[in-house]
């Protein structure tokens, strides 16, 4: 900066940062929208392709194996149409979506293993790891996010919508 031009205010440098998403995260968003498109798209043509009748608890997967596919199809695109930083929010959103991912499977699993008596144990341990993880990673995203939110708070001095 130069002794001419005029000092910005907190407010005018938020304003001037790059309101496109980032090259990476692009990418990831798409990613996300074309992993849970096909994904829903493989899930459902092979859950109606089976011959015959399905027990309950099979459409149930079959069930939350598509919503959570099409969860990511749905924040892919958000991502995609927003453009924009969120102050951290789509990481808090992504986190919620593989912690109500894993904890689901890992409870439908459980149930699954116990009615063909095979013992949860295997099930209950590996579903665990993955819980622990998206619960660590939704704990992160909501401390970036809170200290995000706390760094616009404190350069503009009003509070951010949440």
């Amino acid at each position: 900066m130069t002794e001419e031009e005029p000092r910005l205010s907190a407010r005018e440098t938020i304003e001037r940062l790059a309101p496109a998403l980032s090259t990476g995260m692009r990418v990831r968003a798409v990613t996300a929208l074309l992993a849970g498109l096909s994904g829903a798209v493989f899930v459902v043509a092979l859950w109606s392709s089976e011959p015959g009748p399905l027990p309950g608890r099979t459409h149930l997967a079959f069930t939350l194996l598509t919503v959570f596919c099409l969860a990511w199809a749905g924040y892919g695109g958000w991502l995609l149409r927003n453009r924009v930083p969120l102050f951290a929010a789509e990481q808090v959103i992504a986190a919620w979506i593989a912690l109500a991912a894993s904890t689901s499977v890992t409870t439908l699993m459980t149930i699954v293993a116990v009615q063909r008596g095979t013992g949860p144990g295997l099930v209950l341990a590996t579903g665990a790891l993955f819980v622990a993880a998206a619960s660590v990673l939704a704990v992160r995203a909501h401390a970036r996010r809170a200290a995000l939110l706390r760094r616009v708070r404190d350069l503009t001095g009003r509070k951010e919508e949440a």
